[in-house]
Formats: structure tokens, C-alpha cells, sequence
């Protein structure tokens, strides 16, 4: 049992939003008695105020003040997190509606997130990092952010940092919690409710027994419910409704049947393809998807003798998303002379209107897709080619369903005066992607375009209707599975006060053994099916499996009363890619009670993860872009081919790539703790990172605005010539002298070097108006520079849209709680700076948002609270990237897609 020093308040940080009122009391003035914990970032056993690297905590209380219910709104309040893959995210871009975690930037594959301790099996969608979506979070107790990298306790590929979910463990009584999320504006609802019990008093009966179970639901937001997703920056096409149509493969676009474009949703094509029309898609997407999620963990802890605690857990998660994006185009369908709507005819067709509105069509069932058609005919001489969008069928809606269950067995104690605990767990993770509506069999639909039964350019006959309707496909089209068991254990003694300095020396040792497993593939005749309008390769499947082992050892050495140091080293090796050895090296130094100055060295080595070298490839399409060898600089070589080549989508390979080499990487930071005056903490934290082979993808704007430096990545062939990686580049008609694609699969990039500042500060006092407490965390960074290839230019990222997004240079959270017996309130604001755009002719604006609350609790059975989230209703800021799905002129990684939101939470204890 060790005293509590002054500075223990300072170094304990909460985040982003309202102090816990239980850490809102005065400080006693008489020493306190507190026991000793294993804090996140060391395997000794000690007083989280004496650790000598920055970690923030999350409590709960706050949590629930706030109005939070999902770990994905956690990751808002965290300043260090630069960017997540969130739910939003999942548009269009096949992840699976996974929610990752990337603290400072440099990669979600790089930021470690533990349950308990313990690391969770990473998705099986994109499977570099776990999805965090699947946190039991109602079983939350805290969350400790290690902001520091490189663990020698977890593992060396915590480059970023750690984030450690630590559940209850001694809890009794029940409880029951619903809430309701309403925005302004439609859509995005959200209901929640929580239930939890526990049984057996530790202290007592020495064991305890608890569960929790919790269910969230949150409704789409589609693309026209929010104003600000109308500005048109990407998502245009030129397969529309009414149709395009080509007299010659790569040709000059013609859409006669639509007036100026004036039909729904339809906007003029660019001067090198009219007097052809451009359909803008943005209206047709979900910018926030529908999701639902269950989660449940049952946790036992039994003490069988007083040096002996016995635990064992289970958790599982259900994570539902369903993806809303624009009707299937199709790009590649011919139209043989003479057949009914063959353009000449379809001029003065009378089933056209300039008015019909396709929409009125939706909602009737569909037909059992069971006719069978014979294989499109061969083009007769004359044939037009269309370029048509399926409104008929609608949106396409994609489900993926993720599922996670992890069991853990724990026994910890004290022997032969060694603090010990081992752990046994086996993780296992499924994602099934399921398509659910708008998708057809693409044989149907242009065999019923060429023989005239589809009418492209207007309203359908029955027959038509028909033919449309029971082509229409859903099922189950791919699934993806990971696993991982470990086995760990450490142990921890005093050694002795070596040095006179009232505190004995610490030593740690532990060992890790840990099995990935990986199996990704399509249901082939499923995929079969929907090739057409999926891109999908029927025959594609990985998979992977990883053998890691390692030990550890971490000393602490208490110099004098002010100074400790700490030396760690670990030892991996991997069965795919030999040993690693890494060093870390920390001190303390407390000059005064209220001084506390830290630092740490390290360095780092992560794996590529088995999805990177295994990940199943294929083929989609790219944003538009002018092919850099058809259209250099967006003048065609061929003017006739300018529709198929300037401004238009080009062919791109992805998936893992087996010759990745591993990330190395080298951490530093330096910080100070000062307490000045009763009640108030500060802190600034300078950290910086340097990664070398950072392994990554070149985006696409890059590749293609940089040809000469990336050529190696473009692949062209002649026409009607297959390349081994693909045997549909060219297939569908040659519309230019060359064709191909651009090679976008994972690669080892260059290094990375970035660096910055963390802040924070806590002020706490007791007035005659009640308790009052402040907070601010922040960070600033200074530095973010990369490059896209090895011994390449170094870019810089800091405030400027580059390669896949921005750096933002600062991100704070500010924050006041007022409570008085039974009621309770608090404001928070976020910010977010602003940065040069994608384009740069343009600035994104700095963004904050403002959320409050009101909280009543009449007794210790009841407690309600009311709040407004995005109090003033900001719409995010104007942004010119075309490198996600969404086309709306807006980045969903960074910013509040819902708007103001009022929401209510209860909770009664019995």
C-alpha cells in the first residue's frame, strides 16, 4: 500500500466532456490508502499516479452524461485519434461498416486495442484492426488510452498507442437504461436500451457473478435529408436515366430524350462528352447507414484462496449495417438496329415522358428470378451502345453482419512473493456481406436491352416491368472469417529499495503465444449472378494463418526519491517473418509534489497483418480521372474516344500483395505534470513517431496526376488481348488503341515522420451554487510528412488534403459541469482546424460543435438526463474530395453527418 502524492489527479485525465462528479469532490486533506493496479502500459503492479507514460481515462459516468452509447462516439472526444473508419465509412466501399481506431494518423493497423487487457481478434473485413463497434460497451467500466507506443507488455505493432477497455468487475444489484436519439431533421433516429445484474460480494462471499446485455437501433439518413449533401463535387455518370447512348464504342455521348438534362437528377455533361448528360448519385446514397447491434458479456470471478482469483468471461456481438448506394449503371450494353427502342425510334416512342418519374415503379415485389435467358446474341452491324441506370430496381442495399465472441480464462494471485497472472483466450470474428435489394442478373438485363424488351430511355411496358422486376437478385455473397487463440502469462516482484530512495526496484517477465487464423471467399454461384453489377471475382477466396510467440521483461529502478527509470525489452518471433527484438526505456522524475517530469524511447515492429498479404484481389472502378495515356491532360488522343477516356472511370486492381515487408518504428516523448493550486492539473506532452516501410496504398489521385513518377502501376495491353491479373479490362469492347488498369493493391511505401503536443488541464472546486468542474485536452501537431515511395519526396500532410485525407494540425475538446445534490449539467465544445482541400482552390473551414445536458437523479435508484448534441446545428464544412463514395461535397470520416440532436437517457437500479 502506497500514499497517494498530490500530483495523482493530474496525471489522471478524463476526456472530452463532463468530469465525473465523483471526481469533482474536494481532496481530502488526510493521506489516502490506495491499492496497487496494474495501469495500461506496464506489467508492474503500482499507483496509476506514478507512471511514467501519458495514459488518459475514461470513466463511465461521464460517458453516460454525455449521452454516449457506442464506442465509435467515444473515439469523437479523444484528440489524439486523427481519423476513424466509421460505420458512415462503409458507403459504397465494401468494409463491412467496421469502426476503427487510429491514434495520431498514422494508421488504425498500428493503434492496439485490448479488452481486459487482452487483444481482440481483428475484423474479418479488412482485417488489420479490430472493429470496435464490437466493445460490449454496456459492461464498460473505464477506458485507459496509453498515448504512448511501441508496449513491451502488448505488443511492438502499438506504433500509435493503446486503447484498453476494461469491463466492471465487482458488481451487484441490477440496472436497466433506455435512451432515444432524436435529430432536427429526418432521419437517423436512434433507440438503445441496456440491461445488467450482478450477484456475490467479492469482499464477502468471494465471488461474483454479473451480465449485461445491451441493443442499439439507428435508422438511415439518406442523401436528399441533408441540404449539405447536395453540393455536387463527384458521384456524377454517365449511365443515366433517361439513357445515353454511343453510335460508336468510346464515342461522343447523346441523350436526346432528356431536354438540356433537365430530368430527375440529371445535370449536363462535361464539353468533350455532350451533348450527352451526367446523372448525379449523391440523392441515391444512405450518408449514414442503418445499423443495429446486440451485445452480451457474462463475466465470473470466484477468490479460491487469498492468493488465488479465478476469472472467466464471455462476450458476443452483433453488428448489423446496411449500405444504401445509387441504382446498378449499365455501361456496357448494346441496342441492335431495328428493335423498338433503338434511338431512331425511341425519339417518338410513346411509352417516353420527359416528366416520368421512375420512383413510382418502387416498392412492388419482385418476381422469382427463375426465366431463364440464353446468352446475349452477337451485335448486329449498327447496334448503338447504352448507357442506362436500373431505377427500376433501385438503390442497391448491401447487409454485412458482423459477429464476435471471445472466451477468457484468467488466474491471478500472488506465489512465493511474485504477483502473477495468466490468461487463456480464443477470439473468433464473422463478417457475412449480403446484397439485399437493386442488384440484377446482368445477362437478363442485357439480353432484354438488346432485343428491345427493356425501353432505356422511358417508362416501361408490362413486359418489360417483368423482365426488369425478375432479374432482380439478393443473397449472400461473400463471407470472411478470423480467429485468434493466445496464451499469456507475467509475473512481478519487488526487488528492494537498491538505492535508498524509500521505493524498491520492480521487476516484470511474461510470455505470449498467439495464432491467427484468416479465410476470406465468395459464394460462387451467388457471385456468378451478380458479376455484372457487383465487379466481384465468383472464384476469389484467401486465406492465412500466423504463429507469434514472445517474452518480456520490464525493470523499474527507483534512483532517489525523485527519479525512477524503467527499461523494458521484448523478443517475437513470427513463423512468417523471424525475430524481433525491441527496446523501451522510461523515466519519472518529481522534483516537488507538485512537478512530475516524463519521457520514454522505443522502438516498434508490426507484421504485415495476414489480411494485407492474403486479402482476396479484383477489380473496380476509379473515380474519374483522365487516362493518362488516352487523354494526357485531359486532351484525347483520339477525339472520338473522349467519352471512354477524359473524365471517365478506369479500371483498378486491388488486395493484399505476399511481398510485404514489415514497419519498423521509433517513438520518443517528453512531458510535464504541474499542479500549481489546489484543484487544478495540467499537462503537455510532446510525442513523435517515425515509421519506415510504412505499408499502405498510393492513392488514386496520386497515381494518376503523377504518371510519369508511377507508370510501373498502369498496366495497358492492345485491345482484345487479356492481362493474366484480369481477364475483363478489355473484354467489353476496345475503347481506345490501348486499355488496362491501374494497380492500387497494398504496397511498402516510404517512411513517415510526424510529431506534436498533447494538452490537458482539470480544475475542480466546491462553491455555495455546487460543484464545478473544467476541462480541456488537446492536440497539436506540427509535423505529419510521408512519402509515397522508399528514398521518395516527402510530403507534408499537417492542414493539407494529401494521399488519402488530411492531418488536422488541431483538435481540442473544452468542457464545464455544474452539479448540487440532485442535478447536474455540462457543455462541451469540440473543434476540429481547417485544412487545404483535396483541390486546393479551396479551404476547408474549421469545424466545432457544441453539445449540453441537463441530469437529475432524485435518488440512487433513478437518474435521467437530456441533451443536445450539435447544439447550434453545424453542418460540416464544405469539402471538395472525391476519394470516398459520397459525392455530396462533404468528408464523412471527420464530421457530424446527423445534425442537432436532442436525446434522453433513464436508468433504474434495483
Amino acid at each position: 500500500m502506497h500514499k497517494q502524492t498530490k500530483i495523482a489527479a493530474a496525471v489522471l485525465m478524463t476526456v472530452g466532456g463532463f468530469s465525473a462528479r465523483a471526481q469533482q469532490a474536494p481532496a481530502s486533506t488526510e493521506p489516502q490508502q490506495i491499492e496497487r493496479v496494474t495501469i495500461t502500459g506496464s506489467a508492474i503492479k503500482r499507483i496509476d499516479a506514478e507512471t511514467a507514460v501519458p495514459v488518459t481515462v475514461i470513466r463511465m459516468e461521464d460517458l453516460k452524461a454525455q449521452g454516449v452509447t457506442s464506442v465509435e462516439q467515444v473515439l469523437g472526444l479523444l484528440s489524439s485519434v486523427q481519423a476513424t473508419q466509421n460505420q458512415a465509412s462503409a458507403i459504397g466501399s465494401g468494409t463491412g461498416g467496421v469502426t476503427y481506431a487510429n491514434m495520431r494518423g498514422i494508421g488504425a493497423d498500428k493503434t492496439l486495442v485490448l479488452l481486459n487487457g487482452q487483444r481482440i481478434a481483428n475484423s474479418a473485413t479488412g482485417a488489420s484492426a479490430p472493429d470496435i463497434n464490437m466493445i460490449p460497451f454496456s459492461a464498460i467500466n473505464r477506458i485507459e488510452v496509453l498515448r504512448d507506443g511501441a508496449s513491451s507488455l502488448y505488443g511492438t505493432d502499438a506504433i500509435g498507442g493503446v486503447i484498453n477497455f476494461i469491463t466492471r468487475n465487482d458488481y451487484t444489484g441490477g440496472s436497466i437504461s433506455v435512451g432515444y436519439d432524436a435529430p432536427f431533421k429526418a432521419g437517423g433516429t436512434t433507440n438503445s436500451v441496456s440491461l445488467a445484474y450482478g450477484l456475490g460480494d467479492l469482499a464477502k462471499d468471494r465471488w461474483n457473478l454479473f451480465g449485461t446485455v445491451s441493443y442499439k437501433k439507428q435508422d438511415f439518413i439518406n442523401g436528399d435529408q441533408r441540404d449539405y449533401n447536395k453540393r455536387i463535387v463527384g458521384g456524377t455518370s454517365n449511365n443515366t436515366f433517361p439513357a445515353n447512348y454511343q453510335v460508336a464504342n468510346g464515342g461522343t455521348y447523346y441523350n436526346p430524350l432528356a431536354p438540356n438534362c433537365s430530368a430527375l437528377n440529371l445535370i449536363p455533361n462535361t464539353a468533350s462528352n455532350a451533348p450527352g448528360c451526367q446523372i448525379v448519385t449523391p440523392p441515391f446514397v444512405a450518408i449514414s447507414p442503418r445499423s443495429e447491434t446486440l451485445s452480451g458479456l457474462v463475466k465470473g470471478t470466484f477468490d479460491a484462496t487469498p492468493a488465488l482469483r479465478l476469472g472467466a468471461e464471455v462476450f458476443y456481438a452483433k453488428n448489423s449495417v446496411e449500405t444504401k448506394i445509387a441504382p446498378v449503371p449499365y455501361g456496357g450494353y448494346w441496342i441492335n438496329p431495328g428493335t423498338t427502342y433503338f434511338p431512331a425510334a425511341a425519339l417518338t416512342n410513346p411509352k417516353y415522358s420527359p416528366t416520368f418519374d421512375p420512383y413510382e415503379l418502387n416498392g412492388q415485389p419482385f418476381n422469382n428470378p427463375s426465366a431463364q435467358f440464353p446468352t446475349p446474341a452477337n451485335l448486329q452491324q449498327g447496334g448503338v451502345l447504352v448507357a442506362w441506370r436500373d431505377l427500376i430496381n433501385g438503390p442497391r442495399q448491401d447487409k454485412s453482419t458482423g459477429e464476435q465472441y471471445r472466451a477468457l480464462f484468467t488466474a491471478e494471485g500472488n506465489a512465493v512473493g511474485w504477483d502473477y497472472k495468466t490468461a487463456l483466450a480464443y477470439n473468433h470474428t464473422q463478417n457475412d456481406r449480403r446484397l439485399t435489394a437493386g442488384y440484377a442478373n446482368g445477362d437478363v438485363i442485357g439480353e432484354g436491352l438488346m432485343t428491345g424488351i427493356i425501353n432505356p430511355f422511358g417508362e416501361q411496358t408490362a413486359e418489360g416491368l417483368k423482365l426488369i422486376q425478375g432479374a432482380a437478385l439478393s443473397g449472400l455473397l461473400s463471407t470472411s472469417i478470423g480467429k485468434v487463440t493466445s496464451l499469456t502469462g507475467s509475473a512481478s516482484r519487488e526487488l528492494g529499495d537498491w538505492f535508498g530512495a524509500s521505493r524498491p526496484a520492480q521487476i516484470a517477465v511474461g510470455a505470449e503465444y498467439r495464432r491467427e487464423d484468416y479465410r476470406d471467399f465468395n459464394h460462387r454461384d451467388f457471385a456468378i449472378a451478380v458479376s455484372s453489377s457487383t465487379g466481384v471475382d465468383p472464384d476469389a477466396k484467401s486465406e492465412g494463418t500466423r504463429n507469434v510467440s514472445a517474452i518480456y521483461s520490464e525493470l523499474n529502478v527507483p534512483l532517489n526519491k525523485e527519479l525512477e527509470v524503467t527499461a523494458s525489452l521484448r523478443y517475437d518471433k513470427y513463423s512468417d517473418f523471424g525475430n524481433t527484438t525491441n527496446p523501451k526505456l522510461s523515466f519519472r522524475y518529481q522534483p516537488t509534489k507538485e512537478v512530475l517530469v516524463r519521457g520514454s524511447a522505443s522502438t516498434g515492429f508490426r507484421a504485415p497483418s495476414l489480411y494485407e498479404l492474403n486479402a482476396t484481389t479484383g477489380f473496380t472502378n476509379t473515380n474519374n480521372y483522365n487516362n493518362p495515356l488516352n487523354c494526357p491532360g485531359g486532351v484525347p488522343n483520339d477525339p472520338a474516344t473522349a467519352g471512354a477516356n477524359c473524365k471517365a472511370q478506369f479500371q483498378a486492381y486491388f488486395g493484399g500483395n505476399k511481398d510485404l515487408k514489415p514497419e519498423k518504428s521509433k517513438s520518443f516523448t517528453l512531458g510535464l505534470v504541474f499542479e500549481p493550486m489546489k484543484g487544478l492539473s495540467t499537462s503537455v506532452d510532446f510525442w513523435a513517431i517515425k515509421v519506415n516501410d510504412l505499408i499502405g496504398s498510393i492513392s488514386e489521385k496520386t497515381l494518376f496526376e503523377n504518371y510519369q513518377t508511377f507508370q510501373q502501376y498502369f498496366k495497358f495491353v492492345q485491345p482484345g488481348n487479356i492481362l493474366p491479373q484480369n481477364t475483363r479490362a478489355c473484354q467489353d469492347g476496345p475503347t481506345s488503341p490501348t486499355c488496362g488498369y491501374v494497380d492500387e493493391r497494398t504496397q511498402n511505401l516510404g517512411g513517415l515522420k510526424t510529431q506534436g503536443i498533447d494538452l490537458g488541464a482539470q480544475y475542480q472546486l466546491t462553491t455555495a451554487i455546487g460543484r464545478l468542474g473544467f476541462e480541456y485536452q488537446s492536440t497539436y501537431v506540427n509535423k505529419y510528412d510521408y512519402q509515397d515511395y522508399k528514398d521518395g519526396p516527402w510530403n507534408q500532410n499537417v492542414g493539407v488534403y494529401s494521399g488519402t485525407g488530411p492531418v488536422f494540425k488541431w483538435q481540442h475538446n473544452l468542457s464545464g459541469s455544474w452539479s448540487k445534490d440532485a442535478w447536474g449539467a455540462g457543455l462541451a465544445v469540440h473543434y476540429k482546424s481547417g485544412y487545404i482541400d483535396m483541390t486546393p482552390t479551396n479551404t476547408v473551414k474549421a469545424y466545432a460543435t457544441a453539445d449540453a445536458y441537463v441530469s437529475f437523479a432524485p435518488s440512487k435508484a433513478v437518474s435521467m438526463v437530456l441533451g443536445v448534441r450539435n447544439l447550434t446545428d453545424r453542418d460540416p464544412p464544405f469539402s471538395n474530395q472525391t476519394a470516398l463514395f459520397q459525392g455530396g461535397g462533404w468528408d464523412s470520416r471527420f464530421y457530424d453527418a446527423v445534425g442537432r440532436t436532442v436525446y434522453v437517457r433513464g436508468t433504474v437500479n434495483f
